[in-house]
């Protein structure tokens, strides 16, 4: 109780919202010096009033709520994913794609969010098909499309035409106040330099909206790629999901800011 009055005290606007560093830290049971070092690495949002650093409630409720470990799909990616956001999705074989699929759709039902599912990158499939899937590995699309909150998204064009056809999407939605929870597909092998041309154009939309992209991939797609272009695919996202038969596995990219 006293570190709380003190915090208080030394917070110009009397923000009980804010914490300070040792409340932090005595209340995750960890010492001062991991306080700071989550902060400088960005784990830990935390701002500066007057000489002091201080972290709000809802940040560290959300830092403490990413740190669970959660043992299904869902649940992780519950944890993993933002909005907004902007995450490459790996996955071993197209049974695991599709497990994928559902679990980034089910997050963004939890989230209540209007699930658009992009199928021009599975040639193989049909909607049909595709609904029959997701049923399976427990989405219930049929009754998120009759709410209005799945919508299945024919693609003419899905080498060129995805950036415009997702932007036509968010200015139809732009006064709902909806996230847009976008999931692409590649199952066939695909052009880099186009793919990630692509994922350029996604990236610029979803730095400007309330908007989570998740563009995935199987593995012997992405095996076809040179090193160095790997490194620039993953670079250009915000997040990776690597999904195989023996687990999980998430990863943020963090640009370093200069100095």
């Amino acid at each position: 109780m006293t570190k709380t009055r003190d915090v208080v005290e030394v917070c110009p606007d009397g923000n009980k919202d804010l914490m300070g560093v040792e409340e932090v830290a005595g209340y995750l049971g960890v010492g001062r010096v991991t306080v700071y070092r989550w902060c400088r690495e960005g784990r830990l949002p935390c701002l500066k009033v007057g000489k002091s650093w201080r972290v709000r409630r809802g940040a560290l409720a959300a830092f403490l709520k990413r740190g669970e470990r959660p043992s299904t799909l869902v649940g992780q990616l519950g944890g993993f994913l933002e909005v907004p956001d902007n995450v490459l999705g790996v996955a071993r074989n197209r049974a695991l794609l599709h497990s994928l699929d559902a679990a980034f759709f089910r997050v963004g039902e939890a989230r209540g969010g209007l699930m658009l599912k992009f199928s021009g990158g599975e040639t193989e499939s049909s909607e049909s098909e595709l609904r029959e899937v997701l049923e399976e590995n427990g989405l219930e699309v049929r009754r998120l499309e009759g709410e209005g909150r799945f919508r299945f998204v024919s693609e003419r064009d899905p080498l060129g035409g995805r950036p415009e056809a997702l932007r036509r999407l968010m200015r139809e939605e732009m006064d709902s106040g909806r996230t847009l929870w976008a999931s692409f597909d590649w199952t066939e092998a695909i052009d880099l330099e186009t793919a990630l041309g692509q994922q350029e154009a996604l990236a610029n939309l979803v730095d400007a909206s309330q908007l989570v992209v998740k563009t995935a991939v199987l593995e012997e797609v992405s095996e076809e790629w040179p090193v160095e272009e790997q490194r620039r695919a993953w670079t250009a996202r915000a997040g990776t999901v690597w999904l195989s038969e023996r687990g999980l596995a998430l990863s943020r990219f963090v640009p370093l800011s200069p100095g």
